[in-house]
């Protein structure tokens, strides 16, 4: 049984993901602006947050908020926030690509507690809660079991626009293509997270990532079973880290090894 919580941010991702349906059958007449090269916002996307944040507040106006659009909102409770993509993959939503999703995750005392993703396109909703499990529409998540390296096949994503993490990314995949079954970059840091969780990839990695990114996709492979730390060891646990590594248990090690290589 979920949580109230959970089920408040569940209502939320699909009342979401119902507006930014609509827009994506319509893709070709969206409004579109420029945040930077290759970062696009739509008025789909600031909708989808509006709808959320209405429902959020609604039912939990107490709580901060972390929003990809709107920004960070202390709450009176300053225990709890909401970490909110509402459109992760906007790229492939704008190209009619039916790959991106809503992104939810619920922190307390800086530890995600509760966790949606929901992919509207392929109505798949994943869901976590700490210490009970990750589920995809109510069947349990498990990370895959590979063991060899050569048998995986792994996420990330690759700078676009010049960014500077893009030389280190390079060197990521210089090191990893040669000893792994492929590499996947999809476009939603939230789904490949979910994927990972569901066994689907065998691990994620990025650099330059934002919490609204990854955090629910971060609760959603713990629970799963598998491992998820910052890329860079000496790094605290948390979110807010920038760059995260995730790989089921067997993997993990080797894996990380491989890309945190003279970080």
């Amino acid at each position: 049984m979920a949580s109230a919580n959970l089920n408040v941010m569940i209502k939320a991702a699909r009342k979401a993901g119902r507006s930014l349906v609509k827009d994506f059958r319509e893709v070709e007449n969206l409004q579109v602006s420029s945040k930077g090269p290759g970062d696009f916002v739509t008025r789909a996307d600031r909708e989808a947050e509006r709808i959320i944040k209405e429902e959020l507040r609604v039912a939990r106006p107490n709580y901060g908020w972390c929003g990809e659009e709107t920004g960070t909102e202390d709450g009176e409770d300053p225990t709890r926030r909401w970490i909110v993509d509402p459109l992760d993959g906007t790229t492939n939503f704008l190209h009619g690509l039916p790959h991106w999703a809503v992104s939810i995750a619920l922190e307390h005392k800086g530890e995600v507690v509760a966790a949606v993703v929901f992919d509207p396109a392929k109505d798949e909703l994943f869901t976590a809660e700490k210490g009970d499990g990750a589920f995809v529409n109510d069947k349990r998540l498990r990370v895959s079991g590979r063991r060899d390296m050569n048998s995986a096949i792994f996420a990330t994503g690759v700078p676009f626009g010049g960014r500077g993490t893009l030389p280190a990314t390079l060197r990521d995949l210089a090191r990893l293509m040669p000893v792994c079954a492929g590499v996947r970059r999809w476009g939603s840091a939230s789904l490949d997270l979910a994927y990972v969780a569901a066994g689907r990839y065998d691990g994620y990695w990025e650099r330059g990532i934002n919490a609204w990114d990854v955090a629910a996709g971060w609760l959603l492979v713990r629970e799963a079973g598998g491992f998820v730390e910052p890329l860079r060891a000496h790094e605290g646990a948390g979110v807010d880290a920038g760059d995260i590594v995730a790989a089921n248990a067997q993997l993990f090690a080797g894996f990380a090894e491989i890309v945190r290589s003279r970080d």
